[in-house]
């Protein structure tokens, strides 16, 4: 248990040795079929895999992290719900972030995220380290403003000596809320986005159905200077509205 005990730092992401490997072939192997598409140039083929092996999974990483703190949040207000509830029932702090670790183990296993950081509270706590400070150290770590709202509110809670109970099931509200309508967000964009990654293989899918149906036609635009222009400019505007429409896909909340 030693090892999945550690202080994770989720504002940093690192990808392990086999995703850097999978994602560096993806990267590659994508870079080599734009220069292709693109151009037809070998030079440019052989330049397009390194660059495209080590951009992509710097790209991806973001994408990888993104994906994990929604997950961690979510979790959170599971979690936040659960301990509510024990404080509710009359549970001290110290037993409810026990028992609310116990009940989080059964629903998403010993190794979810929230249940590492709620295996280091419980450690915590068994070691006579205050739970605000605890909470403290975890919304440092995963720099999340639910999670650094809640340390600070149940900071505030302990020190003054408020009704924990109603305090926590009010933080509890107000994240649920606000998870609600991240997740309706996403669910409502999820099909644009569904549409997006489709819409990004069109231009490839033209420039091939062109190729194949009229052999020759497209060689003036590999072959020239002016042509080789004209498909930067494409290249430069498809990449272009891909970024945008990430962008705007992006809600926050």
């Amino acid at each position: 248990m030693g090892s999945s005990l550690k202080r994770n730092d989720y504002r940093r992401f690192r990808l392990n040795k086999g995703d850097r490997l999978k994602y560096g072939l993806i990267g590659g192997a994508g870079s080599v079929f734009i220069a292709y598409t693109f151009y037809r140039l070998q030079l440019l083929m052989l330049i397009a895999f390194p660059a495209g092996a080590v951009c992509y999974p710097l790209l991806k990483r973001k994408d990888l992290q993104k994906k994990r703190l929604r997950t961690l949040n979510l979790q959170f207000k599971e979690s936040i719900e659960i301990l509510s509830n024990y404080i509710r029932s009359g549970y001290s702090v110290e037993n409810a972030f026990i028992s609310t670790h116990a009940e989080l183990r059964r629903s998403f296993g010993e190794k979810a995220d929230i249940c590492i950081e709620y295996a280091l509270l419980c450690k915590g706590i068994g070691m006579n380290i205050p739970p605000e400070q605890l909470l403290t150290d975890f919304a440092v770590r995963s720099g999340m403003p639910d999670i650094i709202n809640f340390s600070e509110v149940f900071g505030i809670a302990k020190r003054n000596g408020g009704n924990m109970s109603q305090i926590i099931e009010r933080t509890a509200a107000v994240i649920r809320e606000k998870a609600a309508v991240s997740e309706e967000i996403h669910t409502m964009t999820a099909a644009a986005r569904y549409e997006q990654g489709i819409m990004n293989f069109i231009p490839f899918l033209i420039i091939f159905y062109i190729d194949f149906s009229s052999p020759g036609f497209m060689s003036v635009m590999y072959q020239t200077a002016a042509g080789r222009l004209l498909m930067s400019a494409a290249l430069c505007l498809l990449s272009l509205s891909i970024f945008l429409s990430g962008r705007i896909l992006d809600i926050h909340v």
